[in-house]
């Protein structure tokens, strides 16, 4: 089984976390072939998603860490778990200002700390709060994913009991859409849904389906599921899917394709090569 998450720190239904769900086939030209996107309207149905029975490997789209130069600067944890129980257990306004004097006291062009994979993925630092607050997705959601005992490959993570065969990988949508199309293809707000960015959905979705958009793993999406994720002006039915297609390819490589020398502290995105 493979999930795909495109995940929302305030779930909600007008807004919900879009879940893919589907599985590997290992043919010739291998894919991931989508069986459902389960739409989530509360945090507590995404924790009840993470201890259902079963094995999976899964991409979550959200930061599983924060820069290693930003955390020694602050003196917090520098063991990963400790780290994120110490992060997860800060309030927002306290890590807010930790984040705008990092930023004041830094050259225009250089105000954020980034981790090593962020720039090579094109992705917000992990440490932004606003448009998009990443840094709250990690707050409201890597706790959690600790708590169910998952396996973190990219930060040296074990998990429990049953929950050790669930595999988390940080996933980053954008990265594989840019493979495919460099236009905008998504907006949260209805004015901006444009049939321009309509057909920018559907050229990412023809490449991932023939397998053009850089991973080893085609997309097989069933035509209802397809037409769902062309008319989702906000992007995040199909950014489900390609969190499963980054997540389905990791699992194709030695190691999840992490590289080498990844800092555990920080951890890696799946699907992006190491620079």
């Amino acid at each position: 089984m493979v999930l795909g998450v495109d995940f929302t720190s305030a779930p909600r239904s007008r807004k919900p976390l879009a879940v893919s769900v589907g599985r590997l086939a290992e043919t010739r030209h291998p894919a991931y072939r989508v069986e459902a996107i389960r739409e989530l309207v509360s945090l507590a149905e995404f924790d009840a998603l993470l201890r259902e029975p079963g094995e999976w490997i899964g991409g979550f789209d959200l930061p599983f860490g924060q820069p290693r130069m930003l955390i020694e600067h602050e003196g917090w944890p520098t063991e990963w778990r400790s780290f994120v129980r110490f992060y997860c257990d800060q309030p927002r306004e306290l890590l807010r200002d930790v984040f705008r004097r990092w930023c004041a006291g830094r050259p225009a062009g250089e105000k954020f700390a980034w981790r090593r994979a962020d720039k090579p993925a094109g992705s917000s630092p992990a440490m932004r709060w606003t448009n998009p607050p990443v840094a709250w997705m990690m707050h409201a959601g890597i706790g959690r994913m600790l708590d169910a005992g998952l396996t973190f490959p990219a930060h040296r993570v074990a998990g429990r009991g049953a929950a050790r065969r669930r595999i988390a990988l940080e996933a980053y949508p954008g990265f594989t859409a840019r493979q495919a199309c460099r236009r905008s293809y998504k907006s949260d707000t209805p004015a901006l849904q444009t049939p321009e960015r309509r057909m920018n959905r559907r050229t990412i979705l023809a490449a991932l389906v023939a397998g053009e958009a850089g991973l080893d793993v085609r997309l097989e999406v069933p035509p209802a599921l397809a037409r769902r994720m062309l008319a989702d002006g906000a992007g995040d039915l199909l950014d489900a899917a390609i969190c499963g297609l980054q997540a389905a390819h990791a699992s194709l490589r030695g190691g999840y394709g992490l590289p080498r020398d990844l800092d555990p502290l920080e951890g890696w995105i799946a699907g992006v090569p190491a620079p």
